[in-house]
């Protein structure tokens, strides 16, 4: 290995004494010719000259050699109805950029061959062309704005409102998993509260029983209220002066944490607990029907993520602190895609699109679409044992020891 190493190095440094020299040598056969270094002679620009024409001909056939090795865009096929759409306005942009390509560069190369220094001709000066200036301004603003409009077009149909038998999905994201929400049998998510977030309710759901939990453990927990008070005002517990401001921060912040809390369960309407208490949650994988319109909404609990579906093509930050949303509708299983792609191991995918962290490239969720009859069944059985209701609640309930032991004082 290293005596590799060392034939290499002398190769290159031999190399480069090689180009030095036949650079000083073509320094001196310009002296002997009497010609300054800067003139270029007419062969020299002759041969110059066709090799443009070369190297544009090298350049093209690159260009389609590549298109066929690897593909016209390399996407693949769409598995969304709004995705063939995209594809097509996609297309569009690269047959217009292609044919300026081709033909920008055929002129460039052609000109430089075609117009090369004769001598005893002089250059033509040629300063304005009001012509020119409209052709080459008028054109690609009709172009671009063709474009953007259809651009405009195609993203206000993915944005706009869902039509009646949409089934509404949320995908909440943190560092660095995606959880997913299914609105239930009433088609309608849950109201939810960040201020409600505790461990056992990550998605902050409220209803009466989260907020009343909320409220038991900003009072209970290990780090609740009362142990804060307690520790502060405990004179057997000695706390270097920095300890005491971080905790005395940290008790004053709960404490008007706590005040919001008393009020959001004082004004609390129960009625909207059902929204919450059928909604579905599921971490590992997402279960989409083919020929089903979806509108997703995104949260996100930390950093912006990119909830980006490169098969369904479609994409939108989550931000904190707002919702976000689009609509789409897969029109491929899963089955038929693994059929198209001779890959019975692929799968549809979410990922982020967006660097939130050192753990970033685990952050995925597996899509798969099922048929209306297969996925009517998988819905099913979730419905009978993965409700909110089932699943987090009794956990809930046994955060809180009965329901009368938070008492909910009214706040002025």
């Amino acid at each position: 290995m290293m005596e590799s190493k060392l034939v290499s190095l002398i190769i290159i440094v031999l190399g480069i004494v090689a180009i030095a020299q036949l650079v000083r040598l073509y320094e001196l056969s310009s002296k002997v010719r009497k010609e300054g270094e800067h003139e270029t002679n007419t062969r020299d620009n002759n041969l110059n000259a066709k090799l443009m024409l070369v190297f544009m001909a090298f350049l093209f056939i690159g260009f389609i050699y590549l298109m066929r090795v690897y593909g016209w865009t390399g996407r693949g096929e769409s598995a969304s109805i709004h995705g063939r759409e995209l594809d097509w306005l996609l297309n569009l942009n690269f047959v217009i950029i292609i044919v300026v390509f081709f033909l920008m560069n055929a002129l460039l190369f052609g000109f430089s061959y075609k117009y090369i220094r004769k001598p005893g001709v002089k250059a033509y000066y040629f300063s304005h062309s009001n012509k020119l200036e409209l052709i080459w301004t008028i054109i690609p603003a009709i172009v671009l704005a063709a474009i953007i409009i259809l651009g405009l077009k195609t993203w206000n149909a993915i944005v706009d409102k869902p039509g009646d038998k949409s089934i509404k999905i949320e995908l909440f994201a943190k560092q660095f998993d995606w959880t997913v929400r299914y609105s239930g049998e009433d088609n309608k998510l849950g109201k939810f509260d960040y201020k409600l977030t505790t461990a056992n309710n990550e998605l902050a759901l409220m209803t009466e029983s989260t907020i009343d939990s909320a409220i038991f453990q900003m009072e209970n927990g290990v780090a609740g209220i009362n142990a804060l008070e307690k520790e502060l005002n405990d004179n057997n517990i000695m706390l270097v002066p920095e300890d005491r401001d971080k905790k005395m921060v940290d008790l004053e912040r709960k404490t008007r944490l706590i005040r919001i809390l008393y009020q959001m369960r004082a004004h609390h309407d129960s009625k909207i607990d059902a929204y919450a208490w059928d909604d579905i949650i599921q971490k590992d994988t997402l279960y989409l029907s083919a020929g089903q319109e979806y509108e997703f909404n995104f949260r996100s609990k930390d950093v912006i993520h990119s909830a980006y579906f490169p098969h369904f093509r479609a994409q939108m930050n989550t931000v904190p602190g707002m919702t976000t949303r689009f609509k789409f509708t897969p029109d491929i299983t899963t089955k038929d895609m693994r059929v198209k792609m001779k890959n019975d191991k692929f799968n549809f995918i979410l990922l982020c699109n967006k660097i939130c962290g050192s753990a970033h490239y685990k952050m995925k969720l597996i899509v798969v679409v099922l048929n209306k009859n297969e996925y009517k069944k998988w819905m099913d059985n979730k419905v009978k044992s993965s409700t909110f209701r089932q699943t987090y609640a009794p956990v809930v309930a046994a955060a809180v020891p009965s329901k009368d032991s938070v008492a909910v004082t009214p706040v002025n």
